[in-house]
């Protein structure tokens, strides 16, 4: 996947490829396990490693396994570029597909994780939920929020960061097209 959320370029016919099914579960089926557990996920990792599980790639497996869910059964790509998770939820908590204080608990106990499975556990839900509005989030930046929060002084940052895009105020001028009130024809 490149950085705008296409699937790989394949260098024999230089073709888009669309998310394969295969591949797509070999991701999901990280999902609730340990990195390095899931074999058919191997060929995803980048993370170097020396024969053993490094922090770096607990947070790969889990992004990936969670793009793994977030992709299933969409079209268009569900990575999307300098769109953070707390700005993803933001548009979910918007969405009136889910009732706004249910989705402010689900961020609530997300955030008040202490470790990254349970991080990754309560994602998991969210990341359901951001499939169902078709919501894209960037899963490299996701990735580097994974392994701060592996580090207890580093993770009131990525909440910060988070609560920041999530409870995101802009100026009436800073509204996008999609926040702004039509005008009324009086």
């Amino acid at each position: 996947m490149d950085s705008r959320g296409r699937w790989r370029i394949e260098p024999a016919s230089r073709t888009e490829m669309k998310p394969p099914g295969e591949e797509l579960a070999a991701l999901r089926a990280g999902l609730g396990r340990a990195a390095g557990t899931v074999p058919a996920m191997w060929p995803f990792y980048t993370s170097p490693v020396d024969g053993r599980v490094t922090a770096e790639l607990e947070a790969e497996h889990a992004a990936l396994a969670l793009y793994g869910l977030h992709q299933q059964s969409q079209s268009r790509p569900m990575h999307q570029h300098g769109v953070s998770l707390g700005r993803a939820l933001r548009t979910l908590h918007r969405s009136e597909r889910f009732g706004q204080e249910a989705v402010d608990r689900r961020v609530a106990a997300a955030v008040s994780a202490t470790s990254v499975p349970a991080l990754v556990y309560r994602l998991r839900g969210l990341t359901a939920q951001l499939r169902n509005v078709e919501q894209p989030l960037d899963y490299d930046r996701l990735l580097l929020d994974l392994q701060r929060w592996k580090h207890p002084g580093s993770r009131g940052g990525v909440r910060r960061d988070w609560g920041l895009g999530y409870h995101g105020w802009r100026s009436p001028d800073q509204t996008s097209d999609e926040e702004r009130p039509t005008p009324s024809d009086d």
